[in-house]
């Protein structure tokens, strides 16, 4: 067997799993996100306090850690859907409170079908043009950290502006990052689809709760 031939079969093995990898990721990323819209709907019914939402971000955010540890076992998937639920239960308050504007629904609705634009529409570009979006890492990362500390600091000064412009960063960093996350997977950087969808449903919910801040502030009637 000749060099061109193995390098044909390694070159089709390496399409082949990475097809594998991007469907995993979007059979999981739609399960985790049915789920998590479950737990939201729960803890509407519920009426978990704004305290118990912060409780949930914060467990959260500490089982991210165990999902990146877990990644390349089986239990990993639990972790995925434990973090993912968490979440999504602590949408609650925020999401009770929109359902209670006069045109709440739909302002809902407005940012659940911008935020399904913005990832069919990015994550569509990428497939299509198998263009490598990598060089977009460091970027996004100092343009994260950046907005995470002015977040911090708006906490204290509590200015409105800066909120809407914190909002809307986030939008423009959260549909960067899913250039360079599906990029990724395409041309084999991430390998492993929790981990790549645990990445891409953290895209997805900042930028779910981001236009829906924004549509609230312009798009409400109360």
């Amino acid at each position: 067997m000749n060099r061109d031939t193995l390098y044909g079969q390694s070159s089709q093995a390496s399409v082949l799993e990475t097809n594998k990898v991007l469907r995993n990721t979007y059979m999981l990323l739609s399960m985790t996100l049915l789920f998590s819209a479950l737990c939201a709907g729960v803890a509407m019914a519920v009426g978990i306090s704004p305290m118990m939402s912060l409780g949930m971000s914060i467990a959260a955010f500490i089982t991210l850690f165990v999902v990146h540890k877990k990644a390349d076992t089986s239990s990993g998937l639990i972790w995925t859907f434990v973090f993912t639920g968490l979440l999504g239960g602590a949408l609650g308050p925020m999401l009770t409170y929109y359902v209670g504007l006069a045109n709440g629904p739909g302002l809902i609705m407005q940012a659940l079908g911008g935020t399904a634009i913005i990832f069919f529409a990015l994550s569509g570009y990428v497939l299509t043009t198998k263009k490598d979006f990598s060089f977009l890492g460091g970027f996004l990362m100092v343009g994260l950290m950046v907005v995470v500390i002015a977040a911090i600091a708006n906490i204290f000064f509590a200015v409105p502006a800066v909120s809407l412009a914190l909002s809307a960063a986030i939008i423009f960093i959260m549909s960067g990052l899913i250039l360079f996350d599906t990029s990724r997977i395409i041309n084999g950087g991430e390998t492993n689809y929790i981990r790549a969808t645990v990445s891409m449903y953290l895209n997805l919910y900042n930028i779910f709760t981001s236009l829906l801040h924004i549509l609230g502030v312009f798009g409400s009637d109360d």
